[in-house]
């Protein structure tokens, strides 16, 4: 019961890895506060959370709508008088539309695919930060944590999808920026492929023409969507967390970092290791067989190969 006492908001948490995160939030001991736009499937998750022993309310709340995200936070700061310790932004709109319109380029695309995309999960995240933030500035200390992906650092999916991670993970760091001298952190946080309810039921059919296949393959061996939720606990523990705000932290990293496994005993893809980088090239993919796990690819290199100059 590390988190005792906590007062956690994790947003869109109904269902995928927000519902795995309030679930490993709970477990801990943390009172959390779980918003989605549908009643029923946040009781269920709410039911879940009561049944392994945890505290968990329930708010119906669209993270599109800044009154929805108003009366949430008043809400926390009247019944929990003014205490929040932490925030995880994790509301999101796109899954279903990045998975109608896989291997369709830009233009090809109803452009209201944007709005789909990045009014829940960046424009919600904001709204979200700016009224947790007045809460935990108060009490001079909390823990901000944007859920985002590899899709902010290079292509994957599609355009909005991309900009709106790489808009995450820059919000992350200067929100750091502005919030580090008040005691409160602000990081990004990298899942690798999660096999959430929408994407196991996607990768269970036919794949559309065109789709790499890979890309079954590397989620039929994805994270379970408590992974996220077992990483965000140890982070809140960390007592040198201070030394972290601002950064994009990869839960593979995380798990080295803290000794975890997955929730049901799986080790955790390595993203970064260098066997795993040869695996996903075709032309050298024979390589794989021969490198050690152990060595990795410098995050050096990582960001090189975003780089825009």
């Amino acid at each position: 019961m590390a988190l005792s006492g906590w007062i956690c908001v994790v947003t869109g948490a109904s269902r995928g890895i927000g519902r795995g995160i309030a679930l490993q939030l709970s477990e801990a001991g943390a009172t959390v506060y779980i918003t989605g736009r549908q009643e029923k499937t946040l009781k269920q998750t709410a039911a879940e959370v009561t049944e392994r022993g945890g505290r968990c309310l329930p708010v119906v709340c669209d993270s599109s709508k800044e009154d929805d995200i108003k009366e949430l936070f008043k809400r926390v700061q009247r019944e929990q008088n003014g205490r929040l310790d932490m925030l995880v932004n994790n509301a999101y709109a796109g899954v279903q539309v990045i998975f109608d319109n896989m291997n369709k380029k830009f233009w090809e695309v109803d452009p209201e695919m944007w709005d789909t995309i990045n009014n829940t999960g960046l424009r919600g995240h904001y709204f979200c930060s700016v009224y947790a933030a007045r809460m935990m500035v108060a009490q001079g200390k909390g823990l901000i944590v944007f859920i985002s992906s590899m899709g902010g650092m290079r292509y994957l999916f599609n355009v909005p999808y991309g900009v709106g991670k790489a808009a995450c993970d820059r919000m992350a760091a200067d929100m750091a920026v502005e919030l580090k001298k008040k005691g409160v952190v602000s990081v990004s946080l990298w899942p690798g492929a999660v096999q959430t309810e929408l994407v196991n039921q996607y990768i269970s059919q036919e794949a559309p023409p065109g789709l790499d296949p890979k890309f079954k393959d590397v989620f039929s061996k994805g994270e379970t969507t408590e992974f996220s939720g077992r990483c965000i606990v140890e982070l809140a523990k960390d007592t040198s967390l201070m030394s972290m705000t601002g950064q994009v932290l990869m839960t593979c990293d995380l798990a080295r970092r803290y000794g975890l496994t997955d929730v049901d005993g799986r080790s955790v893809v390595d993203y970064t290791s260098l066997k795993f980088v040869f695996s996903q090239v075709p032309y050298v993919s024979w390589l794989s067989v021969f490198t050690p796990s152990f060595i990795r690819v410098p995050r050096s290199m990582l960001s090189l190969g975003s780089g825009k100059f």
